[in-house]
């Protein structure tokens, strides 16, 4: 008889790295899960149920503390005006923080510390402020690289402060004149 041939199947060498493959990204996608970004909640963390109790012409300022705590801030020249504010905010590399939900609750109340009204603002009632690029004029004396790096040599002296007959707090040049330090350099024109 015949002896039938070994028919040992020989995995080819792509057929050996497919299921290191399917492990290896499994790995790499549950990292990227590990060291996403999470949100943080910032400022007064309160609810619409929390609030929802409130009502305006019964609760009073003290209501109001043991439901929601101290207010975020008050009004600048309205001390009846509380303003309680939260935000989640979402950290972003090489940026601001991106905020994703932002909840602004004001509180108006009476000069007998009735709530009389309440509103609810969010991030889309904000109102961005961009930055001025122009630069705002100083007056004074304008002095230059060489002069400002110069400028404090001598300047310091660690004994002028001890009564010592040696040393003293003037400049090497014998004045105490200049920018920054009270003289003449520093007049209005």
């Amino acid at each position: 008889m015949r002896s039938s041939p070994d028919v040992t199947p020989t995995l080819r060498p792509i057929q050996r790295l497919l299921p290191c493959a399917v492990v290896g990204l499994g790995l790499l996608l549950s990292g990227c899960a590990v060291f996403q970004s999470r949100p943080i909640p910032r400022g007064s963390l309160i609810e619409a149920d929390d609030y929802a109790q409130l009502k305006p012409g019964v609760s009073t300022r003290g209501d109001t503390m043991d439901l929601l705590g101290s207010p975020t801030t008050r009004a600048t020249f309205d001390d009846n005006t509380w303003i309680y504010i939260s935000m989640t905010t979402m950290p972003t590399p090489v940026s601001f923080p991106g905020i994703r939900k932002q909840q602004v609750l004001v509180l108006n109340f009476d000069n007998g510390g009735v709530l009389r009204n309440m509103r609810t603002l969010s991030k889309a009632d904000a109102r961005y402020v961009g930055m001025e690029p122009d630069v705002t004029p100083t007056p004074g004396t304008k002095i230059n690289i060489l002069q400002q790096i110069l400028g404090n040599v001598g300047r310091y002296n660690p004994m002028s402060n001890m009564n010592s007959t040696f040393g003293g707090s003037t400049g090497p040049m014998g004045s105490n004149n200049g920018p920054g330090h009270g003289g003449s350099g520093n007049t209005l024109p």
